[in-house]
């Protein structure tokens, strides 16, 4: 599974001010948007086009068009704050939203929403979740996809955790992965550290109090997932 960690200096200098725990939730969204639309750009690179014949105002020419179709996933919720800026790059694309959620205690992804139709209606899925954390969400994001018959899945994150690319590696190795950033590890609670926190909450403003912290007391439950999917990620 090919992982591309983007090197652009723009990507390392919003993602900084992304992190920074001093930054308020409006200019929080404006920069996941702006990092998606980088992420986006690059990982869309490689999709094919057709040749199609044009006339400029001066000749004709053969061009290059879009081969397939596009479809975009945003995670319930926090992948939402990364729709508007892929749209920006592509128009077309179709907006499908499957909602996910990771039981606290073992997290696992919980499926509560999926609107998709009976037949796949395009050929490429970019999933948008901004943390790839342990990889449950986003393996299974992949499972629901491919039965669905989408015939090429890629996976775009602002940051991941080397215990999520390997989950989904695991299970899922022939799509790529695109992020801004590839983090330490997870903490007990099973998030991302250093990270930035909460995506959704951060981007939404909807921050619990001190019990909402990462990091603050995990369960023996949650503690000894992380510690499986560490020792997974070892072997």
């Amino acid at each position: 599974m090919p992982v591309h960690v983007s090197q652009h200096p723009l990507v390392a200098h919003k993602l900084a001010i992304l992190r920074d725990k001093t930054t308020e939730p409006k200019k929080f969204r404006e920069l996941v948007r702006e990092l998606t639309w980088l992420l986006g750009y690059e990982a869309m690179a490689d999709l094919a086009t057709r040749p199609e014949p044009i006339e400029t105002p001066l000749e004709p020419m053969t061009a290059a068009r879009l081969e397939p179709k596009v479809g975009l996933i945003p995670i319930l919720r926090a992948g939402l704050g990364m729709v508007d800026a892929m749209l920006e790059l592509l128009p077309t694309a179709e907006v499908w939203h499957i909602g996910l959620y990771r039981d606290e205690r073992t997290l696992k992804p919980v499926e509560y929403y999926n609107k998709l139709p009976d037949a796949a209606t395009v050929q490429v899925c970019l999933i948008l979740d901004p943390m790839l954390a342990t990889g449950g969400s986003a393996a299974a994001t992949v499972d629901i996809l491919k039965q669905w018959g989408a015939a090429r899945v890629k996976q775009v994150s602002l940051i991941a955790a080397p215990e999520g690319v390997a989950t989904l590696s695991a299970a899922h190795p022939d799509m790529d992965i695109h992020v801004a950033a590839m983090d330490s590890h997870l903490n007990e609670r099973g998030y991302i550290v250093p990270g930035l926190g909460d995506a959704g909450d951060r981007q939404f403003g909807t921050f619990a109090g001190p019990e909402s912290v990462p990091g603050h007391g995990p369960d023996d439950e949650t503690a000894e997932v992380v510690r499986r999917l560490q020792r997974d990620l070892k072997d």
